[in-house]
């Protein structure tokens, strides 16, 4: 189609182009490797099915705002399906009388696809402009007080703009030249719409259409060969990226696991994050994955009680960063400016609760809050600066093992009454309960504690406890940043834990299930642990427990961070509130997409932030809100934080552990 000059220009215009993609690429990928550790190549293996299946569906896009996602899943499909459209387009332009696939079934159904999925892409690219410049919705930027760089704030619109212009005219005209080459050489079947535009070109002579399918030829793929360079610098990149993101980060079993440092290693001069380079590479890479869709910061518990802490800002930050620091960083040059100074301000730092939801609803997979935890480390670590009110917490693990500072000789004191044997007293127990903290000194959390003793004992299961040589897990140690002592306490729990070695170990807190099941394996310990709510439902099936019905009482459970969206312990609670006859109501947003209660990442054991409401107060209200009589927790921490709420709105509801709820309903003996 192309006459030789034509040819000449163009293929020489890819050469250019090409080039420069690929310096602009072997820049980001210098930048990439400058962050700390290595890529895993055996998890690629394991991973290309689910990362083709996921790229192809677009699943994780859906999770949030339906409607906008489908807009932007249509472009999404219709970028994929480009790939191959683009090339067609080439060797026919290129090739004289070459068609693509030939004029067979698998040629048709090409044509019939891209004249579809160019239509989809166009009208999906309009909704998408009108909804970004037209109806602005909050969601789709940050509060003027979030550290959100001026660069950040002018760039996203106007890349929004460029790509979004771009794709308008790049499928925009090859969807026109389709159908100018339909009016010059007869309709097509295989492409209804083209089909229709063509009536547009009815008696207009056949010089005229050539010019103007060069025109359009020109305007499609002339367009991409400027595009391709910019692309690279733009936050649609993630179209590439995204996939790149979920095929080799090193993602944990679960969202909240964290990575280890080797504190026995004496080349190491930095612990934590105090520049980009200190971060993993993986979190560097999540820069370049960013959407900027804003869906990290439309589910974070502090965004959304007006605290200064936006993930998403943190991200759009890092990337911004990048694209203006990154040919130093490709070079070897270490950064000058501290990410607390452009990524995320030091009370933002500490206004996170560490509960994940960041990382869980982020379609392209990254992991804000890891970026957060690696900051708070390097700044306890090494700056020996984080907020006063930890001070006591740490204290009181170093002293007595516990965040309360309660002397080990008092860790029994809960159970004072009841048949509660320690490990000596019964050393061949078939279960461990791992008691945890909070349930062994805090007043309202020893309730849940001795409600449960009581379940385990109508159940006749033989238990033990560790008494006074159990001590933190350290949880909230490693989430405020001190992974020194979280490392102290690890290793002394999993040395103690592996010389009982425990058949099953079961806990009524979710930190400690999390920190025992899934972060002490890296420290030697791999136990069987379950949540006190699976094990009761365990005892039931296998009839140790017998239920009667009480009074249909409403209510609704509030999934814990670290039970529901880490540990995928969904299910259970509920499957238990429902044997007491009860009716189970949800709160607006549950399960995996549930409110953190405010005590996680060791904000029990500071002031919060300052901001509009306090977390743990928003959220009893969406279980007022729900209509529920009985608000039902399974983790010491909701129970303390959600009480709290009860008591300051003077609220009726009532607060009770499902093991609470279970010991109202046993029938007696």
């Amino acid at each position: 189609m192309l006459t030789f000059i034509e040819k000449i220009i163009f293929i020489v215009a890819i050469i250019l182009s090409v080039v420069a993609a690929f310096l602009i690429a072997r820049r980001i990928v210098r930048t990439i490797t400058r962050g700390q550790g290595n890529l895993d190549w055996k998890v690629i293996p394991q991973r290309i099915i689910s990362v083709f299946f996921e790229t192809l569906t677009f699943q994780p896009v859906f999770r949030l705002r339906l409607l906008p996602s489908l807009f932007h899943a249509f472009v999404g499909w219709a970028f994929i399906l480009y790939l191959l459209v683009n090339l067609a387009d080439i060797l026919e332009g290129l090739i004289p009388d070459f068609k693509f696939l030939g004029s067979g079934t698998l040629g048709n159904i090409f044509r019939l696809t891209a004249d579809v999925f160019s239509v989809a892409a166009l009208l999906g690219m309009v909704a998408l402009v009108i909804r970004r410049f037209v109806i602005k919705p909050a969601t789709l930027s940050a509060r003027s007080d979030i550290l959100l760089s001026e660069k950040a704030r002018r760039g996203i619109p106007r890349d929004s703009a460029i790509v979004a212009g771009f794709i308008l005219v790049h499928v925009g005209a090859r969807f026109v030249g389709q159908s100018i080459n339909i009016g010059i050489h007869g309709k097509d079947p295989w492409q209804p719409f083209a089909n229709t535009l063509a009536d547009l070109w009815t008696g207009i002579n056949l010089p005229a259409l050539t010019i103007l399918q060069h025109t359009f030829f020109w305007l499609a793929l002339g367009t991409i060969l400027l595009f391709i360079p910019y692309f690279l610098l733009s936050k649609h990149l993630h179209l590439i990226v995204a996939p790149i993101n979920f095929l080799v980060s090193p993602k944990r079993r679960s969202t909240g696991e964290l990575s280890k440092l080797d504190f026995d290693d004496e080349s190491i001069e930095q612990f934590g994050a105090s520049v980009i380079e200190d971060l993993e590479w993986n979190l560097i890479l999540d820069s370049y994955a960013c959407i900027m869709c804003y869906r990290c910061q439309e589910v974070c518990p502090a965004y959304n009680t007006g605290k200064i802490l936006s993930p998403a800002a943190l991200e759009i930050n890092k990337r911004y960063f990048l694209n203006s620091e990154g040919a130093r960083l490709a070079n070897g040059e270490r950064s000058e400016t501290p990410l607390t100074e452009f990524a995320i301000p030091y009370d933002a730092v500490w206004a996170c609760t560490a509960c994940g939801a960041c990382n869980d609803i982020c379609p392209v997979g990254n992991e804000p809050m890891r970026d957060i935890i690696d900051i708070r480390r390097s700044l306890v670590l090494m700056d020996n600066h984080f907020p006063e009110q930890l001070q006591t917490a740490f204290r009181g693990m170093e002293r007595t093992a516990n965040p309360w500072n309660i002397s080990p000789a008092e860790r029994m004191k809960w159970a004072e009454g009841l048949h509660v044997p320690t490990i000596e007293e019964n050393p061949g127990a078939e279960l461990l309960w791992w008691v945890g903290c909070a349930p062994a000194t805090d007043a309202r959390a020893q309730k849940t504690s001795r409600a449960f003793a009581d379940v385990l004992n109508s159940a006749g299961v033989s238990f033990a406890v560790l008494g006074e040589n159990e001590q933190c897990t350290g949880d909230s140690a490693r989430r405020a940043g001190n992974e020194f002592l979280f490392n102290e306490l690890a290793m002394a729990n999993v040395e103690l834990l592996n010389e009982i070695n425990p058949k099953k170990i079961v806990t009524t807190c979710p930190h400690c299930l999390h920190t025992i099941k899934n972060e002490y394996p890296a420290f030697g310990g791999n136990y069987q642990v379950v949540h006190h709510s699976e094990l009761i439902n365990q005892l039931i099936e296998q009839g140790h427990l017998e239920l009667i019905s009480n009074e249909n009482q409403k209510t609704t459970f509030h999934d814990p961070c670290y039970l529901g969206r880490q540990n995928d312990i969904l299910a259970e609670p509920r499957q238990l509130l429902a044997r007491t006859s009860i009716e189970l109501v949800e709160m607006s947003r549950n399960q995996r997409k549930s409110f953190c209660c405010g005590a996680g990442g060791a904000q029990m054991w500071k002031e919060e932030a300052e901001g509009t409401e306090r977390i743990n107060i928003t959220r009893f209200r969406e279980a007022e809100d729900s209509g529920a009589e009985l608000l039902a927790v399974g983790c010491p921490f909701c129970m303390v934080m959600l009480d709290d709420a009860k008591k300051d709105t003077n609220s009726e509801m009532e607060v009770l552990d499902i093991a609470e709820v279970i010991v109202q309903s046993l029938k007696k003996p």
